[in-house]
């Protein structure tokens, strides 16, 4: 038997859970037993975006009106009939909501393999590489919770930071982030903070809703945190990029309003806000300019190569553990759950808003 977590792609709030028996996998196939997975509100910006950004395209259901969420995890190999991969063996990587999934390595190596499943090819790569556990240097038996709960987030909020940088801020020295408590906002707030003392060094505010503002400020990561109803307080005197994780159409039109000529670039991210999302047409300043991770990658793969950016990456996720994990009082509190009623109420919790955020789920089914 099978078990998979299928949404309307029209209405979020309509989910249902599937069961089917197992078919027989192919010849050069493997089938992976989801161990867990994080479910953070990067996952429903996935699926508040899934038609423009093909994220449904991962893991089609055969309905074009339904479609399975991705998320971060960890999985075994229960079955293979492909050479060089083995039943037991764990894998990092990127996987629907479900009991178990069925992929088609291609391109094996030590490090692990990519899905070469025809729905897949035409997707990014960096959402089709598996690693192996065994030998990824990044893993760590004992923050597994963390590595599927923030690196992908994580190599977001670097190169977020480093597409910034490598654009001179567009001549700002002020950075606004929305949705200031999310974990990609406080990792990218992180990042901009490791600047400070340097030339490059920019100021970092966070907005974020009132009852957030305590935790967000505790943080220390950020310059100033404001509630969304004091965003008619921000420095208005001097060039500001706006980076708006939240992707709220009210947060975003009182930010460019209140900026105006001021906001110096306007860059999309996220949809944490999921049910105010709006277009970003007739707003005062510039028009907001959605921002694709993997675009980035290509550019820094050329210009420092991938170990190179990877080195960069490692460097930056090491400093990041540190108060992320730090004793007493970690930015981060891992919550496990099993279980189709587990999933259910951490999926509703996100959809309202209604998530701790100092918390982090993992969860299995």
């Amino acid at each position: 038997m099978t078990t998979r977590f299928i949404v309307d792609r029209k209405d979020l709030h309509a989910a249902r859970w599937e069961h089917a028996e197992a078919t027989p996998i192919a010849d050069g196939s493997v089938r992976l037993h989801i161990d867990s997975f994080a479910l953070t509100s990067n996952n429903i910006t996935y699926a508040a975006f899934g038609d423009a950004m093909n994220y449904w395209g991962f893991f089609p259901t055969g309905s074009a009106a339904t479609g399975c969420i991705p998320v971060w995890g960890f999985g075994t190999v229960t079955e293979s009939r492909c050479a060089g991969v083995s039943v037991g063996e764990r894998f990092y990587g990127y996987f629907p909501i479900a009991s178990d999934v069925v992929l088609q390595p291609a391109r094996l190596s030590d490090a692990g393999f990519f899905d070469g499943a025809e729905h897949r090819r035409e997707l990014h790569a960096v959402y089709n590489q598996y690693s192996r556990c065994s030998t990824d240097p990044a893993y760590d038996a004992g923050f597994e919770a963390e590595q599927a709960l923030l690196r992908p987030l994580f190599i977001t909020s670097f190169l977020i930071d480093d597409f910034l940088a490598d654009n001179g801020f567009f001549g700002a020295r002020t950075v606004v982030l929305s949705s200031a408590s999310s974990k990609t906002a406080y990792g990218t707030a992180f990042c901009l903070g490791q600047r400070r003392g340097s030339d490059s060094a920019v100021k970092v505010i966070g907005l974020t809703s009132a009852g957030n503002v305590g935790f967000t400020t505790a943080l220390g990561c950020y310059d100033a945190v404001l509630a969304y109803d004091a965003v008619n307080t921000l420095p208005a005197d001097a060039p500001a990029v706006y980076v708006d994780f939240s992707g709220s159409a009210a947060v975003r039109s009182a930010v460019h309003t209140h900026l105006g000529e001021a906001l110096a670039y306007s860059c999309s991210v996220g949809g944490t806000h999921w049910s105010d999302l709006g277009s970003g047409k007739g707003l005062p300043g510039p028009r907001p300019v959605l921002f694709f991770a993997p675009a980035q990658v290509k550019k820094r793969n050329a210009d420092w190569g991938a170990a190179g950016l990877q080195q960069q990456i490692s460097n930056a996720w090491a400093a990041f553990m540190v108060p992320v994990t730090a004793p007493g009082k970690p930015w981060l509190r891992v919550v496990k759950g099993q279980g189709e009623a587990a999933v259910d109420a951490t999926y509703a919790a996100l959809l309202g808003n209604r998530m701790k955020p100092d918390e982090g789920h993992m969860l299995s089914v």
